[in-house]
């Protein structure tokens, strides 16, 4: 049986004390809200990590460690870089790894995107390290070093991504090009920390924080379902999802994954990528002054 993408507190820490406890690690990283068009502002989670942390976890910086850091877009390593970075933090083919954040389940879910991509048995600590905490389960403060493991051979196990060729050539005005932004990043009426505001035309806006409850839980499936429905969203068909920089989009897979749906891609260069060509179109919701 599946067991789901996520995993509870108390089982976890039930894991832990287990045969073979699963590698855990913490992506926590600071993304700050923008004050001017093009502010784009991250921060290392690593001292958040250091004041306390699940017992054993290591900390691993998602936007340097598990990206390629010059890249404008498409931040993903290809399979094998990844694999062999995902070796020096004691994760192997089939090792099984829980990851979560403090800093609110979004690094999280683009850590398991990645290593499920390749593959990797991996599963999200439902409400992240608020939830450990809530549940009385203890943290700790040492900082350990990673055990590597032999690198070993890794593909692609499902398709995961759609390019922006690709996504040139479809019909976006079917309610299946889904972004998961904020609804005012969404109508362009916020900064954005990209080079102009706006949407994909045709696109259709379910925002990842509404997936999850004010305790950053994962909602039940039929709310997840109902919002895409409510949003025009055929999920009998392939859902493609997009943001900023293809952080929040697999916050957005994450959900759809534990309600049942999997026919889902996400466009990793997203906005990032498609607000810097001046010829590809973006909608405005309502008039702003730019």
């Amino acid at each position: 049986m599946n067991p789901g993408p996520f995993i509870g507190a108390e089982e976890l820490f039930s894991a832990l004390s287990g045969g073979t406890p699963p590698v855990i690690l913490d992506a926590s990283l600071v993304l700050h809200r923008p004050q001017f068009d093009g502010d784009f502002r991250t921060e290392s989670g690593r001292s958040r990590w250091e004041d306390a942390h699940l017992p054993g976890a290591i900390h691993v910086r998602v936007d340097t460690d598990l990206s390629v850091p010059a890249a404008t877009h498409n931040h993903r390593p290809p399979p094998q870089e990844l694999a062999d970075r995902l070796a020096q933090f004691g994760i192997g083919a089939d090792t099984p790894t829980v990851v979560y954040d403090s800093t609110g389940g979004f690094w999280a879910a683009r850590t398991w995107y990645l290593l499920r991509w390749i593959g990797i048995p991996v599963r999200v600590l439902d409400g992240g390290l608020d939830a450990w905490r809530a549940s009385g389960l203890p943290v700790e403060s040492e900082t350990r070093q990673a055990q590597p493991v032999a690198l070993w051979s890794a593909d692609r196990v499902r398709e995961a991504w759609i390019d922006i060729d690709e996504l040139r050539e479809i019909d976006c005005d079917t309610g299946n090009l889904v972004c998961a932004l904020s609804p005012a990043a969404f109508a362009g009426t916020e900064p954005t920390r990209y080079t102009r505001r706006g949407h994909i035309p045709g696109s259709v806006n379910v925002p990842a924080r509404e997936l999850f409850d004010d305790d950053g839980r994962v909602r039940p499936p039929a709310e997840i379902i109902d919002r895409y429905r409510d949003a025009g969203t055929d999920l009998d068909r392939e859902v493609l999802l997009y943001c900023g920089g293809g952080i929040s989009a697999t916050v957005n897979a994450l959900a759809l994954v534990s309600a049942g749906v999997e026919s889902i891609r996400v466009y990793d260069g997203s906005l990032e990528e498609w607000s810097a060509d001046p010829a590809l179109p973006l909608q405005v919701d309502e008039f702003v002054d730019l």
